[in-house]
């Protein structure tokens, strides 16, 4: 099993009503052929599913896509405790196809379209 780099860009929003391709995520998981993530596979290629966070001006953040129980997927950043991972919104459910979007509870409690930009 070999895991995809999938980049996920902010959507529209009131304050970007074009998005931002500087504002985003861009991971590594394993995915079904349907592209949605492959929750048997990813114990075998846990390690290798790394995520950055880049945001304009700021400064990257890393760590690693996680899997808990209730098949919940979540941004686990190398600098912060377990209690501040990132959820994200029903990623179980989605396929990730460009043109696909998702949403990711940001570290200020906000919720946040991307919009899947590659998957290679």
């Amino acid at each position: 099993m070999s895991v995809r780099t999938i980049r996920l860009e902010l959507g529209r929003s009131p304050e970007f009503p074009e998005g931002s391709a500087a504002r985003g995520y861009e991971f590594k998981a394993p995915l079904t052929e349907d592209g949605s993530l492959d929750q048997d596979a990813w114990p075998e290629v846990r390690k290798d599913c790394t995520f950055r966070r880049f945001w304009g001006g700021e400064a990257e953040e890393k760590g690693h896509l996680v899997h808990r129980r209730g098949n919940r997927w979540m941004f686990h950043y190398d600098s912060m405790d377990e209690d501040d991972e990132e959820p994200i919104f029903k990623f179980d459910r989605h396929h990730f196809v460009e043109g696909e979007y998702v949403s990711i509870t940001e570290h200020d409690g906000d919720l946040l379209t991307f919009r899947v930009v590659s998957v290679r």
